[in-house]
Formats: structure tokens, C-alpha cells, sequence
């Protein structure tokens, strides 16, 4: 086969017959597939909570709600230096767009470390995933960890996703679909938790 058919068949293979490219074609349908798995969670965490009359609602305006509204700013600021990384990349300015999505990274590690000291806290306190010690439903402290977990979960792998990205684009191995793409999957986790802060928290606020 000469190297033109090569080139041909690469290019039919590899194509997205919907107008998109495959990678951000792939990267949608996985919002898709996952946005419908954390609304089924969801709905089902409303359900038992509606369904429990003593449903227990641990929060009063206490360090867990004021680091909750601490995490969440720092990831919304995690969206915005996203968002500067991806238009520094587009734009060619290559350092740029490595040092934002080094902050993005740094933002992710900080949300991570506060959700963990959350959970050491709660755990210390007595919680379990099916103990509850103030004497309510025994659920809640398995749908808030599990919950939780899931879209802290979801970060972890997005800040490792961001740093094999940063690399790869230095180093000329990744352009700026792939910060694109990256960036979607981030603005995705970012919108979650706008969910799940005030069902989870601010909801369970005595």
C-alpha cells in the first residue's frame, strides 16, 4: 500500500462522522454517561432523605459548611484558571497555558485536602458509613460519604488527567484539543458539586 493509501485509510479511520472530533465526540458522551449516573445518585439520596422522618441534619453554621463554601470557591477558581489555560493554549502561548493548568492542579490538591480533612473530622467525631452518632438515620452517613467520595473521586483523577496533560503539552506530545477536552471533563466536576454542595450541606443544615 503506498504511503498516500496509508494516509487515506488513517484519516477514514480515525474520523468522527459527526462533524466533531472523536476525542471531544468521546469526552461528551462521557458527561453524558456520568452526569446520568450522579442524577441517579442524586435523586435517590432525595428520595431516602424525604423518605427518613428522622433524617438527622448534623450541620449547624459549623467549620463543616464554612470549609464547604471554602472548597467551593476554590473550585470555581479552579474553573476560571481552566478556562485561562485553555485560552492561552489556543492562542500558542504554550507557557502560559502549563503555568494555569499548574494552578488548576494546585486548586484540585487544595479541594482534595480540605474534603479529606472533612471526612477525618466527621470520622473522628464518631461517623461511619452506616453509624450515625447523633442517633438519626443510619443512611446519611453512607450517602454522604459515598457521595462525597464519588465526586471527590472524580477530582483526584481530573488533577492526575490535568498533570499528564501539562506534560504532554510541553513537551509538544499534546495540543490544544487536548487541553480542550480536559478542560470539559473539569468544568463537568465543578458543576456536579455545584449539586452536591447544597443537597448534601446546606440542605442538612439544623
Amino acid at each position: 500500500m503506498s504511503e498516500a493509501a496509508t494516509a487515506q485509510a488513517g484519516t477514514l479511520t480515525e474520523g468522527s462522522p459527526y462533524g466533531i472530533p472523536s476525542r471531544k465526540l468521546a469526552i461528551w458522551l462521557f458527561i453524558i454517561a456520568d452526569a446520568a449516573t450522579f442524577g441517579a445518585i442524586l435523586f435517590a439520596y432525595g428520595y431516602l432523605r424525604l423518605a427518613n422522618p428522622d433524617w438527622t441534619k448534623p450541620f449547624a453554621f459549623s467549620p463543616t459548611i464554612v470549609n464547604g463554601i471554602v472548597m467551593t470557591v476554590v473550585l470555581l477558581t479552579s474553573s476560571l484558571t481552566m478556562v485561562a489555560a485553555l485560552a492561552a493554549a489556543q492562542s500558542g502561548r504554550t507557557s502560559t497555558g502549563i503555568r494555569w493548568l499548574g494552578v488548576t492542579m494546585l486548586l484540585g490538591t487544595v479541594f482534595a485536602t480540605l474534603h479529606l480533612r472533612e471526612w477525618f473530622a466527621m470520622i473522628a467525631a464518631g461517623w461511619r458509613l452506616f453509624r450515625n452518632p447523633m442517633g438519626g438515620s443510619p443512611l446519611f452517613g453512607a450517602t454522604f460519604f459515598g457521595i462525597t467520595g464519588l465526586h471527590l473521586l472524580h477530582v483526584v483523577c481530573g488533577v492526575i488527567v490535568i498533570g499528564v496533560i501539562a506534560l504532554g503539552f510541553r513537551r509538544g506530545r499534546f495540543g490544544a484539543g487536548h487541553v480542550e477536552t480536559t478542560a470539559l471533563y473539569w468544568h463537568f466536576v465543578d458543576l456536579v458539586w455545584m449539586f452536591v454542595f447544597p443537597l448534601v450541606y446546606l440542605m442538612n443544615v439544623r
